[in-house]
């Protein structure tokens, strides 16, 4: 897993990276005579920014299955229905972004420049959750030193730690005002050079992982406050990503459709959960994820069954669509967002007891949600009135926070985190048809391309039923 380093000589102002599908000859091509081995640090701010996002949407192309965003329209698919699956090209490209980001971090040092120093850390702490989240133990501290083809692994507990650390780190750094190499705004394409935005973000992020570990002794609501405190006070804050060579991945998996290749049809259980069948309550956010089917109404898919009609492109069940903000050609693929820390402070103030901060942090980040979907200002308060969903400060729950969080996080990996952490019980919420499993998967299986390069490293497989350290 040892990774040689070569990057594309910009020939224009933020010139977009290439994407995964040319990712292995571009790290394997070290004679190329048109690549250079010392890139401009802009250079590879534009590369890091880009495939953050992108490998967020790599995660988030099959935990979103887990949770039951999307549902294959075939029946018995392996990742709808829990059966182990090689996610080889999602971790390399996970790792190709930590080794750029390893060089951005290592070059910035050298020039001493804070600014780069500190997004680097922010960065390489996301990709690290990203790995951890979702295999558990992984390669970090053996596996970029340049020593080893086959370096060790470190705990998931461990790379939980390093996480943290980079992160305070990245604040420290982010935080100084002697930087000798400023940040580039045309290349930073998440929150373009400015820094105050970044130190945000490193605090979200923050906030989150304290979070997860709700379930753990270790769990302090107090910090994860502070964190929050520290990071969004608005939509305008959220960390995305909009750059693409071509269009947002999301928006190709709908156009793929029409094109017969059929995929990223949404689930039965989150159509219900916004269309009144399961809570009683109409989501208008539900008209800016998804498309009416051909019988003019909202009708998903059953994880594991697939299309009852058989594979088709008719639309008599509903898919991603093009026509959403966030899966539209030039949408943005959001990595974490105003509305999900209004979440993280609702559940954490509420368990810590300060009921009053949780309901008002819980009815903001709904309200933020629907002002980030478009939604119009009637539809948005008319929802946020019906008692189902406003509640009150005594008679707020975790079940409503979870249920409202549900919707905000739609396709974004941390969902998967809050459903484990939320042990599956949104109501309603069942097995695949033919799971694979006698439960709800808490973890993936380590992918083939790993086993073939580090098997003599590589843990011992486990059930994909078997909870991570911080789910149990």
């Amino acid at each position: 897993m040892k990774f040689s380093h070569k990057y594309i000589v910009p020939v224009l102002t933020g010139l977009l990276v290439v994407g995964m599908g040319g990712c292995k000859d571009y790290f394997e091509l070290n004679q190329n005579p048109s690549l250079i081995s010392n890139a401009p640090l802009s250079s590879l701010l534009s590369t890091t920014t880009q495939k953050t996002a992108l490998n967020s949407q790599r995660v988030g192309g099959f935990t979103s299955y887990f949770v039951q965003y999307l549902a294959s329209p075939g029946s018995g698919g392996s990742t709808d229905t829990y059966q182990i699956t090689d996610y080889t090209s999602t971790w390399d490209a996970v790792y190709f972004g930590m080794a750029d980001l390893y060089d951005m971090k290592r070059s910035a040092q050298e020039q001493g420049s804070s600014e780069y120093v500190g997004v680097a850390n922010v960065m390489i702490a996301y990709h690290l959750t990203l790995i951890a989240d979702v295999f558990g133990s992984a390669p970090f501290s053996d596996a970029f030193t340049g020593t080893t083809l086959t370096p060790k692994y470190d705990t998931a507990e461990e790379l939980y730690a390093t996480s943290l650390t980079l992160l305070n780190e990245g604040i420290a750094e982010l935080s100084k005002t002697d930087s000798k190499v400023k940040l580039s705004a045309a290349n930073d394409l998440i929150h373009k050079g400015n820094m105050a935005a970044w130190i945000k973000t490193a605090y979200a992020l923050k906030a989150r992982m304290l979070n997860k570990v709700s379930k753990q002794s270790s769990y302090k609501p107090a910090d994860v406050l502070d964190a929050v405190s520290k990071s969004y006070t608005s939509n305008a804050d959220d960390a995305q990503m909009s750059s693409f060579l071509l269009r947002n991945p999301w928006a190709q998996v709908a156009r793929n459709n029409a094109a017969l290749v059929l995929d990223g049809w949404l689930s039965e259980q989150f159509v219900n959960h916004l269309n009144g069948v399961t809570y009683g309550v109409f989501d208008p956010r539900i008209e800016k994820i998804t498309d009416k089917t051909v019988n003019n109404d909202y009708k998903g898919t059953v994880n594991g069954q697939g299309n009852v009609g058989g594979n088709n492109t008719v639309k008599d069940e509903t898919y991603i669509s093009l026509n959403s903000p966030l899966t539209g050609d030039n949408s943005p693929l959001l990595i974490v967002t105003y509305a999900e820390m209004k979440f993280v402070e609702a559940e954490a103030a509420l368990r810590a007891g300060d009921r009053a901060r949780a309901y008002n942090a819980y009815l903001t980040g709904i309200r933020a949600n629907m002002d980030k979907y478009g939604v119009a200002a009637a539809a948005r308060d008319g929802y946020l009135a019906n008692p189902a969903v406003s509640a009150s400060a005594a008679t707020l729950t975790l079940d409503l926070i979870f249920k409202e969080k549900y919707v905000v996080t739609y396709l974004n990996p941390e969902a998967w985190n809050d459903a484990r952490r939320y042990d599956y019980k949104y109501k309603d919420f069942g097995l695949p048809v033919n799971a694979a499993l006698p439960t709800f998967i808490r973890r993936a299986a380590y992918p083939n391309g790993e086993t073939t390069k580090n098997g003599a490293n590589l843990p011992a497989e486990v059930a994909l039923s078997t909870p991570l350290w911080w789910d149990k």
